[in-house]
């Protein structure tokens, strides 16, 4: 293996795109580990990392922000791919620049912004009450960019 996929998903989403991901690159090349849920494996025996995660209120998970600043000079010597899931289109290269160091979006060799859920049938009541609040919506909405999916995962292979 020489691709390590590291992600942060709450309600499934940034999950979706990672397994598609190593599916493009090819499975037997990569690891998809999900740092909310497991420990993360040593960066010595993989020469790309990719990264990934989902914005929520203009922040990316602090489990991603936290690996990102312990590991940034060891992931500086290696070849970086980075991403996010993000509803707010219009925010979303904002967004993108704040959930990483800025070393390590100028390292990378891609980056992706590839839309979001709001899946209603996750969210708790507070989630809901916020998403119709204050964006409007009130049901199930999903918009994934596949093409940029696709052109993230050829220029990482």
């Amino acid at each position: 293996m020489d691709t390590l996929i590291v992600y942060a998903s709450k309600h499934g989403t940034t999950h979706e795109i990672a397994e598609r991901i190593s599916r493009l690159i090819g499975f037997n090349r990569c690891r998809t580990i999900n740092i909310a849920k497991e420990k993360v494996p040593s960066l010595e025996n993989y020469d790309t990392v990719i990264i990934g995660g989902s914005i929520y209120f203009g922040k990316i998970q602090k489990k991603i922000q936290r690996f990102c600043e312990e590991n940034l000079q060891e992931l500086l010597t290696k070849r970086i791919g980075l991403f996010i899931c993000c509803m707010n289109n219009e925010a979303a290269k904002e967004e993108f620049n704040g959930a990483f160091p800025a070393d390590l979006i100028s390292h990378a060799a891609a980056t992706g912004e590839f839309g979001g859920t709001f899946n209603f049938e996750d969210m708790n009541f507070i989630e809901k009450f916020i998403v119709r609040k204050h964006i409007g919506v009130d049901h199930t909405i999903r918009r994934i960019n596949a093409q940029s999916i696709n052109h993230f995962a050829i220029l990482m292979q």
